[in-house]
């Protein structure tokens, strides 16, 4: 390894199993930089024998299911390969600990920008790239939805039955476990949580045309080129298996609307020249031939999964176990995002046909 530097892993190790296995041509890693790492996955790209690789770790102080998820991410990448979703191909994993004391895996280096990191001029001075963006996340969404999990060797990768209906327990039950933190102020700051909760209980579509979900989709987990093609959707740990359409409804309560930036607006700049939800939601319509009639339905769970989230993130702070800035942001996002789950109601109470 060239100009080593500590990454917490057992780097030295991990590449002597790459090359063991005739992944890598030679040992010796070069231009090992970090892209991500902490507290969910640490990422590093290298180049060896004149070509670009991204490892993905568990952190260095790895959670109870960090391996596990790890395996799911690998299994998932795997099954997308030949499929029309933009991912990033597995090279090799490891799954046996004793290698190198966690999951690894390999895969190839996607070029492009993320543009919550930082906009290239091109995209930053060209709507009609930043348009195009947006259309592109809805086709990467659209050929995610058309993937078939049985056919995929998917169909026990998560549990369908009463998928919808789980949802609003399971993310109670999180906002409940904040009380863990000492110091939090509780959930009071966030309105009437459980009147959301109780309407999504009680305005459960009637079903659902199941597919394998990314979980946590939006622009920061997409990687773009210069002319604002969609590369890659990365950062699939929480993919499972179950509607669609909380995709659509995760991506859609961080849209800019009508050039109004919202505390849960995406962090880009510029956001102008990025299509309308209104086209984002006729293009999916029109490219997965999937039903929207109870789309509101899903952008009201996408505030509440969201917002119960960040809140998490503030009780932290308030514990004294994370950034009380941050802390405090994320506890604006997450009161604007059940504001907004209160406003979906209230206009589909003043409109029952659902029209947009």
């Amino acid at each position: 390894m060239n100009g080593q530097t500590d990454f917490s892993i057992d780097l030295a190790s991990i590449e002597a199993w790459l090359v063991a296995n005739s992944v890598l041509t030679h040992g010796g890693l070069s231009e090992v930089r970090q892209l991500a790492g902490g507290t969910q996955n640490i990422v590093l790209r290298f180049s060896n024998g004149g070509r670009d690789y991204v490892l993905r770790h568990p952190p260095a102080k790895p959670r109870p299911n960090s391996n596990k998820l790890l395996e799911r991410e690998i299994r998932l990448l795997r099954a997308l390969a030949g499929s029309a979703v933009p991912h990033p191909a597995v090279l090799a994993a490891c799954t046996d600990l004793s290698v190198a004391g966690g999951v690894f895996y390999l895969m190839e280096a996607v070029d492009g920008f993320n543009p919550t990191v930082a906009m290239p001029d091109r995209a930053a001075s060209d709507p009609a790239i930043r348009h195009r963006m947006g259309i592109e996340m809805i086709d990467g969404l659209s050929a995610l939805a058309d993937v078939a999990p049985i056919d995929a060797g998917l169909g026990d990768f998560g549990k369908l039955e009463g998928f919808l209906e789980r949802q609003v327990t399971r993310w109670a039950t999180e906002l409940d476990s904040y009380a863990r933190f000492d110091g939090w102020e509780g959930p009071g700051a966030l309105g009437d949580v459980a009147a959301v909760g109780q309407w999504l209980s009680d305005h459960l579509p009637p079903d659902m045309k199941p597919g394998v979900i990314h979980g946590d989709y939006h622009v920061g987990n997409c990687i773009f080129a210069d002319d604002g093609q969609l590369n890659a959707i990365v950062d699939w740990e929480m993919a499972t298996l179950g509607d669609p359409l909380v995709d659509l409804g995760r991506l859609l309560v961080s849209w800019p609307d009508g050039g109004m930036v919202r505390p849960q607006t995406m962090r880009v700049a510029p956001l102008d020249g990025f299509p309308t939800k209104e086209e984002m939601i006729a293009r999916y319509a029109e490219r997965s031939g999937r039903s929207l009639d109870h789309l509101p339905w899903f952008e009201v769970l996408a505030c509440y999964k969201l917002g119960l989230i960040l809140e998490g993130s503030h009780a932290r702070a308030q514990a004294g176990l994370a950034d009380m800035a941050t802390g405090q942001r994320l506890h604006r996002s997450a009161v604007a995002l059940l504001d907004e789950a209160r406003a979906i109601i209230a206009a589909g109470d003043n409109n029952p046909a659902g029209v947009r």
